[in-house]
């Protein structure tokens, strides 16, 4: 089996981001993927990375969801949650209901950094309270993140297992949240089958071939987190602009923790930026059926002399970046979610 390409080793960037294509390919007559997107290589893939360590740690949101003087809710694995800031900036974090008479603490208010309850004035610092007691959070800078140890049942860590990403001030970020009715696992397996690419999303992408796979017995070493060279789908495709223009990269796909899925950029335009897929389990619906939300970090860089003004527009630019994201999740969430009603009704063929 061949080697991950190595950084810099990918489609050269030229002057201009945009290439030309060959004569386009009919939707129908592109190369067929399904035999290389072997059930048992996607499955082994998958379970490799469940059994990677999380530390009992799930993504919240949108780090900047989380905003200075409002509460900010969400029900994580079950578990009703709440979120603030400090007076100081910091996050804060713990359970969804008042622990007087379980008023609903995301409907509260936030006064100077501290929770007030719009019930009967409760108040809270984020230190333990009245039987409140905060859950470990942590803010990374794009994406706010909660330990809930009940919830995960692992040993916890410290602090969250973290992909590489560019420096915050050399990049520009973007969240999308979207969520459907599957469990965490079918999001993940999603993205680790990329076959899917020119026949799925034919607006996006093109010319997508799979350069390596890691064969069902790969195996994985080291730390939390850590996956080897050979535990890595790299990949090489373009991203479709229009027509005949399209922007060619090379990308490897890795699962550091059992909920995520990074993909990296190491050749081509925007080499160095990230593409931060986390899947966060809600809990189950009216219907009892499991619902996850999908939350997409997208960390962009380019070693371009023009990307400044591009960081210098990144409020104009990131609803454009959340709705590129928005769009390919349309449909992957539909996959995420046809896997998980075959397996739950006992007929998925993988």
């Amino acid at each position: 089996m061949t080697r991950p390409t190595a950084p810099g080793t990918g489609p050269r960037r030229g002057r201009l981001p945009l290439r030309l294509r060959r004569p386009a390919t009919v939707w129908e007559r592109q190369r067929p993927t399904w035999r290389d997107a072997r059930p048992a290589l996607i499955d082994s893939a998958l379970k490799r990375a469940l059994a990677r360590p999380s530390g009992n740690w799930y993504v919240l949101g949108d780090a900047r969801a989380v905003r200075p003087g409002a509460p900010f809710g969400r029900t994580v694995a079950g578990v009703e949650v709440v979120a603030w800031r400090d007076p100081g900036g910091r996050l804060v974090a713990g359970p969804g209901a008042c622990p007087h008479l379980g008023a609903p603490l995301r409907d509260s208010r936030v006064r100077c950094g501290t929770l007030i309850c719009h019930w009967h004035g409760l108040a809270l610092d984020g230190g333990p309270f009245a039987g409140w007691e905060p859950f470990p959070a942590y803010d990374d800078g794009v994406l706010a993140w909660v330990r809930l140890d009940e919830a995960g049942g692992e040993e916890p860590l410290e602090r969250p297992v973290l992909p590489a990403r560019p420096r915050p001030a050399a990049s520009v970020a973007a969240v999308y949240t979207g969520a459907g009715v599957c469990e965490p696992e079918d999001v993940v397996a999603n993205r680790l089958d990329p076959w899917h690419g020119s026949w799925f999303h034919p607006y996006s992408f093109v010319d997508l071939a799979v350069v390596d796979a890691p064969g069902p017995g790969t195996c994985t070493g080291g730390g939390p987190g850590t996956a080897d060279e050979g535990d890595a789908f790299t990949v090489e495709v373009s991203f479709k602009v229009a027509g005949r223009v399209v922007v060619p990269v090379t990308a490897v796909f890795t699962a550091p923790e059992p909920r995520t899925v990074v993909m990296h950029i190491i050749g081509g335009e925007g080499e160095g930026s990230v593409v931060e897929t986390h899947a966060t389990p809600l809990g189950t619906d009216r219907l009892g059926r499991p619902r996850t939300a999908v939350v997409e970090a997208v960390v962009a860089v380019s070693g371009r002399p023009g990307f400044a003004a591009a960081r210098a527009a990144a409020p104009a630019l990131r609803p454009l970046m959340r709705a590129a994201a928005a769009r390919l999740w349309r449909d992957d969430l539909a996959y995420a979610e046809r896997r998980w009603h075959l397996r739950s009704t006992g007929r998925f063929p993988g």
